[in-house]
């Protein structure tokens, strides 16, 4: 195996670009079964709308402005792993690894780069510059084809430290929400002493049950999560059944599809965002739902994503506590009660902000991300 680092670029072909455009304006759209609304999906109007969006959508300017951030890959256990690598100016940044979620990728962090590689330029302090790694998950993205149908959380945090061990870091950070918000703790399990502070948005976890003793002692905050947590598992646990025990068929549909690869993905993204009844594209912008579905559909990884995500993924208690400083920030849209998920994590802290964001913490709180980051790490560092 080659430990070697080679640059990247994205050079999607003309010929696939003017095929996705064909297919979209080929698409055929059902009627809606009821009111044209969310409570049974994606609605037909809004879908044909931004399907539209997406045959105008200029994906060779977006590759273009792709290409300016350095992006790398390497082989680790035989698998591609693409990955962004952007150091600071300054010469005592810590590495930050950031890992994203799904239906996610790792445009979900760009905006985070500028902030957290230059924070003077962004307003910030000096003192609080890191260097900025976004690998992206085997089977996502440009880490693929998925060449072996085994990457469970803990192969993958692995890898993790085998990445920045080859790029010459010994301490370091990492963040992530949804599947980053598993994988990095799990980093911080692998190694325990490299990992100077782990810190997630979203939750560590969730379990929809609790003991008499402790519902009796909830706060109206952890009451109404509770709550939420229990309407996902009855209403909303469907995209995850089937990802995790049918991710080819996933693959099979999706692949062929850009309309239904945009449908699924775009239903997460309304469900998820906040505030709910704002169009997440308003939230999170067309252009990013656009350029996140364009990945997905150029590299065919709709079931290499649900295979990684969720039929490998490991339904049940957390291992034991890494030991390393945690910090949770959640978000109005968030379920993360702490009592719940102090046993398996060290959590020296935890914010609260219960009046506005949601899932995709990075691309609707930006500034008020990278603040908790910064304020985490500083004693850390």
């Amino acid at each position: 195996m080659s430990d070697e680092i080679s640059p990247f670029r994205i050079e999607i072909p003309e010929s696939e670009v003017d095929d996705l455009r064909r297919r979209l304006h080929a698409a055929r759209f059902p009627e809606p079964l009821t009111e044209d609304d969310w409570s049974k999906g994606v609605p037909v109007a809004v879908l044909r709308r931004l399907a539209s969006a997406w045959i105008d959508f200029d994906w060779n300017s977006y590759q273009d402005r792709l290409n300016q951030i350095p992006q790398f890959t390497t082989e680790i256990d035989g698998q591609r792993i693409h990955f962004v690598h952007v150091r600071s100016q300054e010469s005592d940044a810590v590495p930050l690894l950031l890992t994203h979620g799904w239906p996610g990728s790792f445009l979900e962090f760009l905006a985070l780069i500028g902030p957290l590689t230059d924070p003077v330029a962004y307003g910030g302090d000096v003192a609080d510059a890191f260097d900025i790694i976004i690998p992206s998950i085997p089977g996502f993205g440009f880490s693929t084809p998925l060449v072996s149908d085994n990457w469970p959380t803990r192969r993958i945090a692995e890898a993790w430290v085998t990445l920045m061990d080859r790029l010459g870091y010994d301490r370091f950070a990492v963040q992530g929400g949804d599947l980053g918000a598993g994988i990095s703790p799990e980093v911080a399990r692998v190694a325990p002493d490299r990992v100077i502070g782990v810190h997630v948005n979203g939750t560590l976890g969730f379990g929809a049950e609790v003991d008499e003793a402790t519902a009796a002692t909830l706060t109206d905050l952890e009451r109404d999560r509770l709550r939420r947590i229990r309407d996902f598992m009855q209403n909303e646990f469907g995209y995850i059944a089937i990802q995790s025990t049918r991710p080819h068929l996933v693959g099979e549909l999706l692949t062929d599809s850009p309309v239904g690869q945009l449908a699924w993905i775009l239903d997460k993204f309304q469900a998820w965002t906040h505030p709910a009844q704002v169009p997440a594209e308003e939230i999170v912008g067309a252009e990013f739902l656009l350029a996140n579905a364009s990945v997905y559909w150029f590299t065919a990884s709709a079931g290499s994503a649900a295979s990684v995500g969720y039929a490998q993924h490991e339904w049940g208690d957390d291992p034991p506590s890494s030991g390393v400083p945690t910090a949770v920030i959640c978000f109005a849209h968030d379920i993360g009660i702490r009592r719940l998920v102090e046993d398996a994590h060290a959590i020296t802290r935890w914010t609260d902000v219960p009046d506005r964001g949601g899932h995709f913490a990075a691309l609707e709180e930006p500034e008020a991300l990278v603040a908790d980051v910064r304020e985490f790490l500083r004693p850390l560092r």
